[in-house]
């Protein structure tokens, strides 16, 4: 399995082009013609986590956080990250990361952290739009439909979620008049003519709109044929979008519900944090992998009993519990929550790529804290 392979596979899943523009995701280093037999996956990519895919004798690390995500000068061995490079690179490994174009999709972190503590019929807490589309409908002589058909098919028209190559046809006739100047395929200057055709539909992605348009025109027998492209509605997505938001099988209180999130995760020393009534009843649960303070007033506006996330500050987090509607939060270890997306993304691999590769969860705990007091 060449490493190209295994990126393409890894951004179909969590394309790079749904990444904040902050964001820096792909290939860090490593060749994409070089053979993949071992892949490590972790959460930062840190000088253990490197040393550790030296020991297992990777060819590939994926981490979910970036290894550099501001612009750097150097990648000197003396310095934390050049430190990374140097190992990976000397011992042959590649490096590729999905950070926020890994947050939000199906089988993304926060749909594996809702998994993780059992959540039901879970859905994106805040749904992203859908990518913007449009219908494209033209009209074609019926010895040419197929043709024309082909051509836009080909160039990406009528992809939708699992399926390609969806169109739609009717009957009907065509008329026109040539006039003085024109080229008629079908017809004669000055005559006015009926012509067989049919009507085919397909929707299309708007950015894809240019380049289906050019196939369209370029297959077409007529020299000015007739289509028409509608922009259709904006919709969310009901599988992509910030966090989720789903159910316990029965209710339970906040002080068990709490326990069951700790036995969920990995074991820090930053444990679970909780803000509210011990013996609140929890059925409706949001949450989002990483950090989440910026969907607390969604949370709340989803009447979730209760909210877990990490990284929560003093004041959003005092704010919200004025609402006597608020949720109770529960704040995790940031490295804990994002780590049960390495499990879903290894069974992926392995699924995608059968026993032609050798895939690894990390067992380094590279949260930052390790004791409190």
């Amino acid at each position: 399995m060449r490493l190209a392979d295994v990126i393409d596979r890894v951004h179909t899943w969590y394309p790079p082009g749904h990444a904040e523009d902050w964001d820096a995701v792909g290939l860090v280093c490593g060749d994409p013609d070089a053979e993949v037999r071992r892949i490590l996956l972790a959460v930062d990519p840190v000088r253990a986590v490197a040393d550790e895919a030296v020991a297992f004798d990777a060819d590939l690390v994926i981490t979910h956080h970036p290894l550099y995500l501001r612009g750097t000068s150097t990648v000197a061995a003396d310095t934390p990250k050049g430190g990374v490079v140097h190992t990976l690179v000397t011992h042959g490994c590649g490096l590729l990361t999905a950070h926020t174009n890994a947050d939000s999709p199906v089988g993304g972190v926060s749909e594996s952290l809702a998994f993780a503590l059992g959540l039901l019929d879970v859905r994106p807490l805040q749904a992203d739009a859908r990518d913007a589309r449009d219908k494209l409908v033209v009209f074609v002589p019926v010895a040419d439909a197929e043709k024309v058909r082909g051509a836009i098919t080909e160039a990406g028209a009528g992809a939708l979620g699992d399926y390609d190559s969806a169109t739609f046809t009717s009957t009907g006739e065509g008329r026109f008049r040539p006039l003085p100047g024109a080229n008629p395929t079908i017809g004669s200057v000055g005559d006015l003519e009926v012509v067989d055709e049919v009507r085919i539909e397909a929707v299309i992605d708007r950015a894809s709109r240019a380049s289906i348009l050019a196939a369209m025109l370029a297959a077409h027998p007529y020299e000015e044929p007739a289509y028409d492209v509608v922009p259709l509605a904006s919709l969310d997505d009901r599988t992509r979008g910030s966090g989720r938001i789903g159910r316990l099988a029965e209710p339970t209180r906040l002080v068990d519900f709490a326990a069951r999130v700790a036995q969920a995760l990995p074991e820090t020393a930053h444990g679970v944090r909780v803000a509210g009534d011990p013996e609140t009843s929890v059925e409706t649960v949001a949450l989002c992998g990483g950090s989440g303070d910026f969907l607390l007033d969604v949370a709340r506006a989803a009447h979730a009993d209760a909210y877990v996330t990490s990284d929560l500050r003093h004041h959003p987090a005092s704010e919200l519990r004025e609402h006597r509607d608020g949720p109770a939060l529960l704040d995790v270890a940031h490295w804990a929550a994002e780590w049960t997306w390495l499990p879903v993304l290894r069974d992926r691999l392995l699924v995608e790529l059968g026993d032609t590769v050798e895939v690894r969860v990390s067992t380094t705990n590279t949260d930052p804290w390790t004791f409190r007091v």
